[in-house]
């Protein structure tokens, strides 16, 4: 196995129409960076005033229609459906689960703008006078704003979309799978290629942006630890380099030796600067601010949702909401890919639920906790300098906020710790998702190739930031999150037309097990039915009952199938012990009927006077039923023959209502590609 491992690991998996065109763009903007930085500082200022002017409205249409779609199709009948087969249980507990969504997040982004976003909008707000009560209530609401429920309904919707595709059909992992239900197979030719070059470009210069905010704190915070060293582009290459250096090093390591821990370092220093700040602060009133600001949050969200600032132009949507938007969109395919990989078992409503409460949650306590200690600072303790200190270096804000609080030499060092390892973590969880999209969708790859991408995002922000710092970074963002918020468009109505699809198919296969069984079997059924019911077979007697009555069943069908032109198919598997049924029909979705033992934990009706094993639990075994779509959770163990044929042609009529139903012109041929039962069973033991 490891032997096998470690050839798939040695063999190249580049995509080469994904690979070259994103290398060549990706280069060619860092040779034309370095060779010129003033013109090219030039270009970006120029390009950034043009999108903003000119497709701003488009940007704020774009993340109000991914708010309303990814809260729409949590709350219709379709949120029930699971990301994954029917019978597919969670991969992890929730509090796990939560606690992912966390680390996967926008933890740089916290450090950088939790005390600098509020001081900036209370000292200049983009409407009213500044440094008064209401500037700081405005403030606080446009910092909920930016960082609320809009952000993560872009992370979600790309996450929803993949982990739909991916685990419930059979795609690969990818952005351009949401795009079948449209195109079909060609999203394996030059359209699903643009796709991924889109996606691999706006996670480069969505990384290359969180890079740069990275190092510019870096080295506000080293400057206030040590005064020797200076606050200079030359001192945050330095950086980058080092760093990035640290980020292949754990790029090689993996995703659980590397990332994982990292994930959870991260985690437990972030919380505890939280807490620490949120005990030596001014407590009651953070705890107040943020009920109050809250609410107000959620009383102007969709006022503020559509304000362009179309009566009084400025700088300011371009600088702020437009950048943090194109931001977001630009790292929506890194951090999609990873809420869509922790999320395979969750239900719809329940992803929808988890991925937009929790972590806006948190976000807003941090907010509370940094942004309402240091305006309380300004207004009520004197603290007026740090308005002044932030506007001259927003890096410098978190550090300036600890001076006036206990132990700030020690805290400093602890955020520079954490800002080093998110850095770190973004750079090698990105190199793994642009690496996975350049080679199709490729679970395992070559380390050359994610220490390729883990370099070239350092080279990235090292140009940009010669370019023009921030404002090289913002133009970037916004310009690269363009094309992928239009991809984010059609994969949302990709997904509606699936949903569509599965919701026929949820109509012609559901039907009450009661009334699959009446009057259409043989008299002695329901005797059969009831001794399945209060019988518990061990596994020999189950086993015997797939080999012999099962199986002869199955291919009773299969040679009638032959008679009428129909091509089928019998498969048996050893692990899990399992037989099943294939009908293929060309263009079409073949309809698959198995048969698979299952394990179960004895209920506690069954034989009460037995003497229990409290430690190995008394089992019993099932002969339950499995379609494409997922486990049925019905148990055939001693029905006959006819039975079970009658049960096949049931569910193969159900099959074919599916078919007559859904729309001719849909391409959902997913015969080739959805095999979840072949190729990912589940666990034989269900507790």
């Amino acid at each position: 196995m490891s032997q096998a491992k470690t050839a798939a690991e040695s063999t190249s998996t580049i995509l080469i129409p994904v690979f070259v065109p994103a290398v060549v763009v990706i280069l060619l903007l860092v040779i034309g960076t370095i060779s010129n930085p003033e013109l090219a500082g030039e270009v970006f200022s120029s390009t950034l005033a043009y999108i903003t002017s000119t497709f701003g409205w488009f940007y704020m249409l774009s993340v109000a229609f991914f708010l309303v779609f990814i809260v729409a199709v949590a709350f219709t009948s379709w949120g029930h459906i699971k990301l994954g087969p029917d019978h597919a249980d969670p991969q992890y507990s929730f509090p796990a689960w939560f606690a992912m969504l966390f680390s996967a997040g926008y933890g740089i982004a916290l450090l950088f703008f939790g005390v600098a976003e509020p001081v900036l909008h209370y000292a200049t707000p983009p409407a009213g006078a500044g440094e008064t009560v209401d500037a700081a209530k405005q403030a606080m609401q446009i910092a909920f704003f930016h960082w609320g429920f809009h952000i993560w309904a872009i992370y979600g919707l790309v996450g929803l979309v993949l982990a739909y595709f991916a685990f419930r059909h059979g795609l690969p992992l990818s952005i351009r799978s949401a795009l079948y239900p449209l195109i079909g197979d060609r999203i394996y030719g030059p359209i699903g290629h643009a796709v991924d070059v889109f996606a691999i470009l706006g996670t480069m210069f969505g990384i290359a942006t969180t890079l740069g905010l990275s190092v510019a704190q870096i080295n506000a915070g080293m400057n206030y630890l040590w005064p020797g060293i200076p606050v200079s582009v030359t001192v945050q290459i330095i950086a980058i380099v080092v760093i990035t250096c640290l980020a292949i090093v754990s790029v090689v390591a993996g995703l659980d030796k590397g990332i994982k821990r990292l994930s959870v370092l991260n985690m437990v220093l972030a919380v505890s600067l939280m807490l620490f700040v949120f005990a030596v602060g001014p407590t009651i009133h953070i705890l107040e601010s943020f009920l109050q600001n809250t609410g107000s949050y959620l009383n102007h969200i969709v006022e503020r949702t559509f304000n362009l600032q179309a009566y009084s132009r400025s700088d300011w949507i371009g600088n702020w909401t437009l950048f943090i938007f194109g931001w977001t969109i630009a790292w929506a395919p890194f951090v999609g890919l990873f809420i869509a990989k922790i999320s395979r078992g969750r239900t719809i409503r329940q992803f929808v639920v988890g991925v937009m409460l929790v972590p806006t949650i948190f976000t807003f306590l941090w907010f509370s906790i940094f942004g309402d200690t240091a305006l309380n600072l300004i207004m009520n303790e004197g603290y007026s300098t740090l308005i002044a200190d932030v506007q001259a270096d927003h890096a410098v804000a978190l550090f300036k906020l600890y001076e006036m609080l206990p132990l700030s030499s020690v805290v400093s060092f602890v955020t520079v710790i954490l800002i080093v390892t998110f850095f770190v973590t973004s750079s090698d969880s990105g190199s793994l998702v642009i690496d996975s999209l350049a080679s199709g969708g490729v679970p395992i790859t070559p380390a050359w190739q994610r220490i390729f991408w883990a370099a070239s995002e350092g080279a990235v922000a090292a140009a940009l930031l010669l370019a023009g710092g921030l404002s090289a970074l913002q133009t970037m963002t916004i310009a690269s999150a363009l094309p992928f918020s239009l991809i984010m468009i059609v994969a949302a109505f990709g997904m509606w037309r699936a949903l569509v699809i599965e919701g026929h198919h949820h109509a012609s296969l559901q039907t009450d097990l009661q009334s699959r069984f009446s009057g259409t079997s043989g008299k002695g059924l329901w005797r059969r039915r009831l001794a399945g019911l209060v019988s518990h077979p061990d596994e020999a007697q189950v086993g015997e009952f797939i080999t012999t009555t099962v199986r002869k069943a199955m291919f009773r069908v299969q040679r009638e199938m032959d008679k009428q032109g129909w091509q089928a198919e019998v498969h048996e598997d050893e692990v899990p012990f399992r037989i099943w049924l294939e009908i293929i029909k060309e263009d079409q979705v073949d309809f698959v009927y198995e048969i698979r033992m299952l394990e179960h934990a004895l209920p506690d009706y069954a034989f009460p006077e037995m003497e229990r094993d409290q430690e190995n639990a008394n089992t019993y075994y099932r002969a339950e039923v499995f379609l494409r779509r997922g486990g049925q959770s019905y148990d055939l163990f001693g029905f006959d023959q006819h039975d079970i044929i009658t049960d096949i042609l049931d569910q193969f009529e159900k099959h074919l209502h599916f078919l007559h139903i859904s729309p001719a012109s849909l391409p959902w041929n997913m015969g080739e590609h959805d095999a979840m039962l072949q190729v990912d069973p589940e666990p034989s033991r269900v507790s």
